[in-house]
């Protein structure tokens, strides 16, 4: 083999290395990016059921609007309509809310004052199949009002109670038009006697401030005469229409955790998500393998020279 044919040999030797050392790198860092799933709005389901499981009424509606039930409901059966699709990891929030009211309509309700909830959330499990004979569907239960109330069911899992935590929502009222619960499917509201305040979750009246004792005019004086007209009482607001309802749930953003997250190490500083996955001290390993790899290709050609 001539100066020039070993020359090129270990040239050639020196790239192909080289080339196979990077090559799988680049793969795997472009490897570690995946794309995010979507999820659909979905449409849930519900009936009525008593102690024992067994259906009260209706069997399975999306049906909404207030005084749809009958009677309060105590336990609210749930699950996705059939003939839907629903992705892997989708989960839907379904919620019961309770509220005693001053009235029994919505139109009447006055201020609410939250009382139960509960939420559940509804997957691709929870669709019915060929066979549901032994199917066990997720159960939403708050306590039964014994006057003037509301229950909610919606497509969430706020708390709509009044409070501004994360969370919690603002609470029903009709007066200023505040249409909560979101995402709202069917309702309830019904009664047939006030809330007192003995009663559990009825909302405490708030005693009226005690009026201050007017000045009494000069006995020498008459009381001067009153020369600004009454002002005009101010009208009602407009009484608002009952809330929308539909059947239509939107995903939940973020699956709820079941487990504790768990927390890093302290002797390994954890990665960020992007770019650090990258497998830096492969790519430095590979390099430091290719100089060397060059390094005895030029030695071998020189000493070839030489000789």
């Amino acid at each position: 083999m001539t100066r020039l044919s070993r020359s090129r040999t270990s040239a050639t030797i020196a790239a192909t290395a080289f080339i196979a050392t990077v090559t799988p790198l680049f793969g795997a860092a472009a490897a570690s990016a995946t794309p995010a799933g979507g999820c659909q709005t979905a449409t849930v389901q519900y009936r009525l059921v008593d102690a024992a499981g067994k259906p009260v009424g209706a069997d399975w509606t999306s049906q909404g609007g207030f005084h749809q039930w009958a009677a309060a409901p105590g336990t609210v059966e749930v699950r996705l309509a059939p003939g839907q699709t629903v992705g892997e990891g989708c989960k839907y929030p379904v919620s019961l809310a309770e509220y005693t009211t001053e009235g029994p309509n919505w139109n009447n309700s006055g201020l609410q004052t939250f009382v139960d909830h509960a939420t559940v959330y509804l997957g691709a499990s929870d669709l019915p199949g060929a066979d549901d004979t032994k199917q066990t569907w997720q159960k939403l239960t708050v306590k039964t009002p014994d006057c003037y109330g509301q229950i909610d069911l919606y497509g969430d899992d706020v708390i709509y109670d009044g409070k501004s935590e994360d969370g919690h929502g603002p609470a029903p009222y009709q007066p200023d038009n505040v249409v909560t619960p979101y995402h709202l499917i069917a309702a309830w509201n019904g009664g047939d006697k006030p809330c007192t305040p003995e009663q559990p979750g009825s909302p405490t009246p708030t005693p009226p401030p005690s009026p201050s004792t007017p000045g009494s005019p000069p006995v020498s004086e008459p009381p001067a005469e009153q020369t600004t007209p009454p002002a005009t009482p101010t009208p009602p607001p407009a009484t608002s229409t009952t809330p929308p309802t539909t059947p239509d749930v939107p995903p939940l953003e973020s699956v709820p955790p079941t487990t504790p997250a768990p927390s890093p190490s302290e002797s390994t500083p954890p990665l960020a998500e992007t770019g650090s996955s990258a497998p830096v001290g492969l790519i430095a390993g590979g390099a430091a393998t290719v100089i060397a790899l060059g390094a005895a290709a030029l030695y071998t050609t020189r000493r070839t020279r030489r000789s």
